[in-house]
């Protein structure tokens, strides 16, 4: 797309703010347009956010459409154009003016040159996500920075590109040398392939002795209100921890805490109840080992330890159940804030930045529950910038994302969202995105997006690119697949066939 030199769209028209013009043209300028207006020796910059076209002499009070037709007849495709323009600042600076453009005031559409030069960020510090929709040649770049240190959103209906976008900053990041950690909940990345890196599968194994309570107690399936369990398990725990302090372990942890508990139910001063509690937790603690057996190694290293710089590191969560997919994402954000902390105290820990991506948001950091890892998204959205950890939270259900978590993602990545109560739950989390933006959101097409934060010096609408790896997340050729096994069952039947005529003309039957 070339620039034409100082084209004209329209006029400012009636009352204006420094925030909001109106303005009148005979042209057909497009929503997400960029414009240029200038006045008080300053050219701002300016975003097309809504428009309405009309006819005068054909207005609402017209009930007859012959009379329509006859008027058109005689006028023409005579209309004008009526448009919004947010105002986003000077082209300098982008701060805004402090005074509104004048009625009259010519409002021209943005020169190529000047979008490349907001658009586009230093490539060492900067990632390509996609170009303008209004304009293919100016490439979007964001900057990593602000976006690992003030987190992302990625929110969209199912299939209007998250996955594809994920990949395209995953694989952008790479390229910079970065360390990305995916929580993977349907396995979707296992066995993807990026252009700039590798995919770095980290198993699943936990070491029963490096969870905490807490996440012991959800493995164990020892509710809250079981509070004389409670008490017994807490109490096995903390004297297993004071014996290995001592002396070492020397067995298996979970066969100590059973033995622990196993010599209170001894004790003859305990009431009858208490032993049956202690009892049942006894149970359960052998049920978590046959349950989560393939899972729970004493000899394992920490989970921390798998994590690569400069590769897609890749939990995968899609064959487990969602109480141990909760204990596995704490346990990890837990220890992963608690050694990044103690790499900046000391210089022993977790040695690098990473960024962390969450697919499923909503269900690791719901609104009306309180799972363990809901804690620990919180406590990182809140402190993570001080140490280096970056969260990306993904979901298509992001009204039941709590706001708390949703509000400290200071960036956003918005593909086509239809539920009301999902752009209001959004809108009430960002500061950024406006009544004018938010009403774009039903319109977007599949992989467009509007892309707004402190990573963006303004908000941008973006036709995120085609990640050109492959992930397994992508949508399946329903038809295709039908296909295939339709064939491969009817060569199946086949060389059944002729297996029973070789017989049948063999005579061996």
């Amino acid at each position: 797309m070339n620039d034409v030199n100082d084209e004209i769209i329209g006029r400012c028209i009636g009352e204006s703010t420094p925030s909001y013009v109106s303005f009148i043209t005979k042209k057909m300028p497009k929503i997400g347009d960029y414009v240029i207006i200038e006045f008080d020796n300053k050219e701002v910059l300016g975003l097309i956010t809504g428009l309405v076209r009309g006819n005068p002499s054909i207005d609402e009070r017209i009930y007859d459409p012959d009379v329509v037709s006859r008027i058109k007849y005689f006028e023409g495709e005579d209309f004008y154009i009526r448009g919004i323009v947010r105002i986003l600042g000077d082209v300098e600076k982008l701060q805004i003016p402090k005074t509104p453009p004048p009625p009259g005031t010519i409002i021209k559409r943005a020169k190529t040159g000047i979008l490349k030069r907001i658009f586009q960020s230093d490539p060492r510090r900067s990632i390509i996500i996609g170009h303008l929709i209004s304009n293919p040649d100016v490439p979007v770049a964001v900057d990593v920075n602000m976006m690992v240190s003030r987190h992302l959103a990625i929110l969209a209906v199912t299939g209007a590109g998250k996955s594809n976008t994920v990949a395209v900053i995953v694989d952008e990041l790479l390229r910079l040398g970065g360390c990305v950690l995916i929580f993977d909940m349907h396995s979707e990345y296992v066995g993807s392939k990026f252009n700039n890196g590798p995919v770095n599968v980290i198993p699943t194994n936990l070491n029963p002795r490096y969870l905490s309570l807490s996440e012991f107690l959800v493995l164990l399936n020892i509710p809250p209100k079981a509070y004389i369990q409670e008490r017994y398990v807490r109490k096995a725990y903390k004297e297993v921890f004071d014996d290995i302090k001592k002396s070492g372990l020397t067995g298996d942890f979970l066969d100590a805490i059973f033995k622990k508990l196993e010599e209170y139910s001894k004790d003859e001063d305990i009431s009858s109840s208490d032993r049956k509690s202690i009892v049942g937790a006894m149970n359960k603690v052998l049920d978590m080992k046959m349950k989560y057996e393939a899972i729970l190694h004493g000899q394992t290293k920490h989970i921390l330890h798998g994590i690569k710089l400069g590769a897609a590191n890749v939990i995968d969560l899609g064959s487990v159940d969602e109480d141990l997919a909760d204990v596995i994402v704490s346990h990890v954000l837990r220890t992963l804030l608690n050694s990044r902390k103690q790499f900046k105290r000391t210089g022993e820990g977790f040695p690098y930045p990473v960024f962390i991506i969450l697919e499923e948001a909503h269900v690791l950091a719901p609104v009306d529950r309180q799972p363990l890892s809901k804690y620990w998204i919180s406590r990182i959205a809140r402190e993570g910038r001080k140490f280096g950890i970056g969260l990306c939270l993904v979901s298509q259900r992001p009204k039941i994302i709590d706001p708390n978590a949703l509000s400290q993602a200071n960036n956003m990545i918005i593909l086509k969202l239809v539920e009301p109560g999902d752009q209001r739950h959004v809108q009430q989390a960002s500061e950024t995105l406006s009544d004018d933006l938010m009403a774009q959101l039903t319109s977007l097409n599949t992989g467009e997006a509007i892309v707004l934060g402190m990573m963006t010096k303004v908000p941008a609408l973006v036709k995120i690119k085609k990640f050109d790896g492959s992930i397994i997340g992508q949508d399946i050729d329903i038809v295709g697949e039908w296909k295939k096994t339709n064939e491969e069952k009817k060569k199946e039947l086949e060389e059944q066939m002729r297996d029973v005529k070789d017989i049948y003309e063999s005579g061996d039957w």
